[in-house]
């Protein structure tokens, strides 16, 4: 069986630069979070939108140059259909994270949206998979940390029940978003830009439907903020194509790439600190943190259990690595 140590190993010559571009990659994604909720004046569904838009446009010459290649060959209608589908998790979950960003605090909100290993194990008996005395344990850790997380609702005005609520449905949407990618990807051989694309922008699509329905936004408008093309005004442009090209270009981009280098494993693990290094940058560009002492407490906690969740999710590659 492939230990830990193992896993840890860059590649066979044991050079860091993947690990230093995984650590870049995890801050560019962490900023995610803070960017957004300086978005101020700008309604949380139409905002999500904006963020799919912008990513489906770095996409795009992926998407032409596999596209011209044939790759679209492979996808058969059983596919298109989980296509669409992963793509309504994939708006449901940016919708109500990004909304969890204006009802709760950043650290709250980064918590709960990646606590998604947890969400996995409580799934895990409906989808007829085991689950193991790890599974278990970190499952439980995670869970009692987040009821301990909760307790500063009493205390904190900026938390609030429904804003980490909302955000852990965003944990709940993802897992069917990563469900579905990881069969395209790996069972199916879907391209990862044929795949990517259109997922990406029919979320935005389906966030921009949200956002007319239940914000009031118009398709034109001279406000920019209430216009679901609001975010090609000049003073948006910026913020969309920071969020484009970092977390998502140099972000999720290069986390996919480093993979060829760094255990799977590794990276998981390292993603999970996403409420850490965001919760800085967030303190950083604004001086507040908004930390008491239940999520001090219960924020950790959530952290251990995932992480426990995910290494032990991590032995059945392994075993299936040393079996192959």
């Amino acid at each position: 069986m492939q230990s830990w140590r193992d896993a840890m190993a860059v590649n066979h010559s044991g050079k860091v630069g993947p690990y230093a571009l995984l650590g870049l990659a995890l801050i560019a994604v962490s900023s995610a979070g803070a960017v957004l909720q300086q978005m101020d004046g700008v309604p949380p569904l139409l905002k999500a939108s904006w963020r799919m838009y912008g990513t489906s446009i770095v996409l795009v010459p992926g998407f032409m140059y596999q596209w011209s290649a044939k790759d679209r060959a492979r996808l058969s209608m059983n596919d298109c259909y989980l296509i669409l589908l992963s793509s309504l998790f994939l708006a449901f979950h940016f919708g109500s994270w990004i909304w969890s960003l204006d009802h709760t605090s950043l650290v709250h909100s980064l918590l709960f949206v990646t606590s998604h290993p947890l969400v996995v194990v409580a799934i895990m008996p409906i989808m007829g998979l085991a689950v193991r005395k790890g599974h278990v344990l970190g499952a439980a850790i995670g869970f009692a940390g987040a009821s301990i997380a909760l307790l500063e609702v009493e205390t904190n005005s900026e938390v609030t029940l429904m804003g980490d609520a909302a955000a852990f449905v965003g944990a709940v949407t993802v897992v069917g978003y990563l469900m579905i990618g990881r069969h395209l990807r790996s069972e199916r051989n879907t391209p990862v830009f044929i795949y990517a694309f259109p997922v990406t922008l029919m979320a935005g699509l389906f966030l921009t439907l949200g956002s007319v329905s239940l914000e009031g936004t118009e398709l034109y408008s001279s406000v920019p903020e209430s216009s679901a093309f609001g975010w090609a005004d000049l003073f948006w442009l910026p913020w969309v194509a920071y969020l484009s090209l970092g977390p998502g270009l140099c972000g999720h981009t290069v986390i996919n790439t480093v993979l060829r280098w760094i255990s799977p494993l590794v990276v998981s693990v390292a993603l999970l600190f996403e409420p850490v290094i965001g919760g800085t940058i967030g303190w950083i560009i604004t001086g507040e943190a908004h930390l008491g002492a239940w999520t001090v407490i219960g924020g950790p906690l959530m952290l251990l259990g995932a992480i426990l969740v995910t290494l032990e999710e991590g032995k059945d590659h392994s075993q299936s690595d040393t079996h192959s």
